[in-house]
């Protein structure tokens, strides 16, 4: 199968070997079953497209089938998936492809002629991802593919969303797939949204990035003399070299602005560019001109009928613009500027009033019959840009509900937010028929909410509760201001949510009974129950539900039912509470609402883990996560709130590899939700020995507050500064942390845990303080310490419902008195430690064998060292399958204080080769394979394979069990962490 993008190589290939090198042995590896990404990076005009316009002909060459797309700037309107669009477009129109094409229909989605369900809409993005995942694959069983996609700092919301799929889950899990995407580092500032996007990329372990640094003026002196048949004065060599600065496209414009008659040679790259333009006849810059307001691309037709020249006239300036090399010819009878920094400079060359007409003429052009598929994204870029804003609305509340129809919310977002930003602007009676202002700000808050963008659906919802007038619609009214309430709620602003839903009961009389009265009702009970008002709460429930049942509003009876389970006493960790939970997921089930079935599966999932029931727990999450995905609300909170309780019960059982795998692939597969995602793999990141996971964890305190984010950054900065032995920071964290929490709600369950850890370093300080004979330092910390205790007390006894909390509340109150008695005994006492080992047999390997150490700590203390050489053994072996180095580190201390020895036969230190020795050396600083390859000078896959010898030798089943080993057999030295 051979190629299918065709290239125009215009310039001469110069000083770029070491970078091709790559790439084709990128291909080559291709070729042979080993799939890889190259994130193709560098300033504009640095040679980035002139570099993979090389390697995609050698690849086609090669009997490589090459697809490209490219992305495309147009301002604040958002075209979803255009370059996935453009490649199967390509697909599409070569009959080879036929076969392939129409094997996976789900894709013609983005051609505008994709399947529907039965009731009209778009098949879930999954669906999508997962199809255009396996048509790839299904071209790269029949030939190595080369994708390539070009201006990524470009690419809409929907596009990074698939590449992340793509190479998480999709293509790069398959042989023989290569993905090289280009776009410009001076672009990317410290907001543009595809920063997040490289970061998680760079992490994984098939991805590479490959920077285009300027060239050497050593090179560029060979690219300039190479431009011209006729040699170049060296003095005019030298001042074009002087100034391109290294930039290859600066230098090819420099040299051509040197035919010119012109003196001089102009300082800024867009007079070199609107010198060569100038030098065209008067037809030929009419052309460009017309064709810069298209874009980077324009089809023939189109810039035919735009410019209105005859057909002859339009030829002869093409040719004279593709001679003159502004232009390129490309496939399907299109043209193209050859770099996007010529079209931008013809286009800011223009008049005002000029570039308006052209951008009204595109546009009636576009809404014209035969046009492609979702122009009205296009169509509405050009219809604001000539100012005609009557079509601009209309154009693009049409692009709202194509991004709706293929499922992309962000971009939604996008469009509806043009719309409300034109609504004022354009007369009523030129809007077009349907919803009024506030119902369409409302829709954009939804999208907002599916989007993950919960900050930016509140405020949405306040300016539609802005926008009602005095003489609103009491419904709207209402339905406004209970939409604001569970929006607020979701944000974690409780009080002003409780606020908005009072206001929302109090629109619509209770009797009659009404829908709206009983959703009003219902998210005034949710957010009642989250201040505290919980008779108010109740009244209002068993009112509603009456009502609801009466109506037969089946979905609002199921969200009463969730919020009565703790309402009437029972529980949603007890037996009658999950089977009044049960009840509520059936009802919302049969309703066909997805959210309120989410939030039973919720609370099913949560009650089970507070009851001590982690499988359960799992087995609730997964059902949710599965829900959410094919309703298309993975991003709304609750399926939030369960991948991060999916994660932590991961995290609690001990599964951390899984922890690690599972985080990654979320970040993948859809933008990071801070504390959500990012939460277990903290925890996992500082228990083995990564204190960079306190600085990631401050990262989650900045923007607007979060909850969670909070919950989590405290948990990790309490640990963190309690294992560096920093007693005021931990107390620090512990209180700010449960205050900022507190403040937010009510006081958080959690509190137990971060008053425990928090203890622990305070229980060091005075132990050490005693040593030393500062009795009046240990009082003072012994004082701190009391009052720890007893917020850890408290927290144990009201948890949620105010009732005492499940088993691991339990057993971190176990573990607060554990370290109470350290202080407080007058000799060291082992039963606190074995009650605090019992409690955390619940299900916690981790916080069980931390307990375990002091419990063999003060065994020792007590003059029983077989039991506490046995109660060090179980923390060895634990330590060691989680990869948990703090904690086998300090066992290791205290072996060696204790003069413990291990009881197992101490295997024969492995013998390992220098170069091995090398690779377990980075191996123990957690290095990729990747990262080896490139600090030994080695490939990634001679990497593997040092490492597999390794693991081997070292009889470990895992890189984290052989640094373990590596460490305990003197191997590798523990290098000294900085503290944070």
């Amino acid at each position: 199968m051979g190629g299918v993008a065709q290239t125009s190589l215009t310039s001469p290939l110069v000083g770029r070997e070491d970078e091709l090198a790559r790439l084709t042995g990128a291909l080559e590896r291709t070729r042979a079953g080993e799939a890889c990404a190259v994130l193709v990076a560098g300033d504009a005009g640095v040679g980035k497209t002139r570099l993979l316009d090389e390697v995609a002909a050698r690849a086609a060459a090669a009997g490589t089938t090459v697809l490209t797309g490219h992305c495309v700037d147009l301002g604040d309107v958002g075209l979803p998936y255009l370059p996935f669009t453009e490649i199967l477009g390509t697909l599409a129109a070569d009959e080879r492809y036929a076969g392939v094409s129409a094997a996976h229909p789900v894709t013609r989605r983005l051609l505008g002629g994709g399947p529907q369900d039965d009731a009209g809409a778009p098949r879930s993005r999954l669906a999508l991802f997962e199809a255009v995942a396996a048509l790839l694959t299904e071209l790269a069983d029949v030939a190595p593919l080369l994708l390539v996609l070009e201006d990524l700092h470009w690419a809409d919301q929907s596009s990074r969303d698939l590449l992340r799929f793509l190479l998480g889950r999709g293509v790069l899990q398959q042989d023989r797939i290569a993905v090289f995407a280009s776009y410009r580092a001076d672009d990317l500032h410290r907001r543009h949204p595809l920063r997040p996007l490289l970061a998680e990329l760079v992490r994984l372990p098939a991805v590479e990035r490959l920077e285009l640094r300027p060239l050497p003026d050593a090179d560029v002196a060979r690219l300039v003399r190479a431009l011209r048949k006729r040699p170049l004065p060296d003095t005019t060599v030298h001042r074009i070299v002087e100034r391109a600065e290294g930039n290859a496209f600066y230098a090819e414009e420099l040299v051509a602005a040197t035919d010119t008659p012109a003196v001089g040679v102009p300082s800024g790259l867009a007079d070199v560019l609107l010198i060569r333009f100038e030098q065209l006849s008067d037809t030929a810059q009419q052309v460009l001109r017309t064709a810069a307001v298209a874009g980077r691309r324009v089809d023939h037709d189109l810039l035919r009928d735009a410019v209105g020249l005859p057909e002859a006239e339009l030829e002869s300036a093409l040719r004279e613009a593709v001679e003159r090399q502004l232009l390129v010819s490309g496939e399907g009878n299109t043209y193209s500027f050859r770099h996007a920094l010529a079209r931008e400079a013809v286009y800011a060359d223009l008049l005002s009033g000029e570039r308006a007409r052209l951008h009204g003429a595109f546009a009636r052009l576009l809404a014209g019959p035969g046009r492609r598929p979702g122009g009205a994204a296009e169509r509405a870029h050009h219809y604001r840009e000539s100012h005609d804003l009557p079509e601009a609305l209309a154009a693009s509340l049409e692009a709202a509900d194509h991004a709706q129809r293929v499922g992309a919310p962000a971009e939604e977002l996008r469009h509806l937010e043009a719309v409300l930003d034109l609504w004022p602007a354009v007369d009523a009676a030129a809007r077009p028929a349907g919803p009024d202002a506030v119902t369409l700000t409302l829709r954009a808050s939804a999208a907002a909410a599916h989007a993950g963008e919960l900050h930016r659906a509140v405020s949405l919802t306040r300016s539609a509760l802005a926008g009602l007038g005095q003489d609103a619609d009491l419904e709207l009214a209402a339905r406004v201001r209970y939409t604001l309430a569970g929006n607020l709620l979701s944000v974690d602003n409780l009080s002003a949510a409780y606020a908005h839903s009072s206001e929302a009961l109090d629109l619509i009389p209770a009797e009659p009974p009404s829908s709206t009265w009983v959703w009003a009702a219902a998210t005034h009970v949710t957010a009642a129950r989250h201040v505290g008002e919980n008779e108010t709460a109740l009244r209002v429930a068993r009112r509603a539900l009456r009502a609801a049942e009466d109506l037969e509003v089946t979905d609002a009876r199921a969200d009463l039912l969730i919020s009565l389970t703790s309402l009437e006493g029972g529980n949603r960790s007890t037996p009658a509470g999950r089977e009044r939970l049960l009840e509520a997921r059936e009802l919302a089930r049969r309703a066909g609402n997805a959210p309120v079935e989410l939030r039973a599966l919720f609370n099913l999932a949560i009650g089970s883990f507070e009851s001590g029931d982690p499988e359960k727990c799992l087995h609730w999450a997964s059902e949710g996560l599965d829900r959410a995905r094919r309703s298309g609300l993975l991003s709304s909170p609750y399926p939030r709130e369960m991948r991060y309780l999916r994660l932590l019960v991961r995290y609690t059982l001990g599964h951390w590899d899984e922890v690690l795998r599972e985080s990654a692939e979320q970040a993948r597969v859809r933008p990071a939700a801070g504390g959500h995602t990012l939460g277990p793999e903290l925890y996992v990141t500082l228990a083995r020995g990564d204190f960079s996971a306190a600085e990631r964890a401050r990262g989650l305190l900045e923007g607007p507050f979060d909850w969670m984010a909070r919950l989590v950054a405290g948990l990790v900065l309490t640990d963190a500064a309690g294992l560096r032995g920093d007693p005021e920071e931990a107390v620090r964290w512990m209180r700010s942390t449960v205050e900022e929490l507190t403040e937010a709600g009510t006081r958080p369950a959690v509190t137990v845990r971060l008053a425990g850890l928090a203890l622990s370093a305070v229980a060091d300080t005075v132990t050490g303080l005693r040593r030393a004979g500062d009795e009046a330092a240990a009082a003072r910390w012994t004082r701190t310490a009391s009052e720890l205790l007893a917020e850890a007390r408290w927290s144990a006894r009201h948890g949620f419902d105010d009732l005492p909390q499940g088993p691991e509340g339990q057993a971190w109150r176990a573990r607060a008195e554990a370290e109470w008695s350290r202080i407080s005994a007058a000799a060291p006492d082992p039963a606190p430690w074995e009650r605090a080992v019992a409690a955390f047999a619940y299900g916690d390997p981790y916080e069980r064998a931390r307990c375990r150490l002091r419990l063999a700590e003060a065994l020792l203390a007590a003059g029983r060292r077989e039991e506490a050489a046995a109660e060090a053994d179980a923390v060895r072996r634990e330590a060691d399958r989680l990869g948990a180095t703090l904690l086998r580190e300090r066992l290791d201390d205290l072996a060696r204080r204790g003069r413990l020895t291990d009881p197992q036969p101490a295997a024969a230190a492995a013998v390992l080769t220098p170069r091995e020795q090398d690779v377990l050396r980075l191996l123990a600083l957690g290095h990729s394979n990747r990262q080896i390859g490139e600090k030994l000078f080695i490939s990634a896959k001679t990497a593997s394979v040092h490492v597999s010898n390794i693991l081997a030798k070292l009889s470990a089943s895992s890189r984290t069990e052989a640094v373990a080993v590596a460490y305990r057999q003197g191997l590798v030295a523990a290098e000294p962490t900085a503290p944070n």
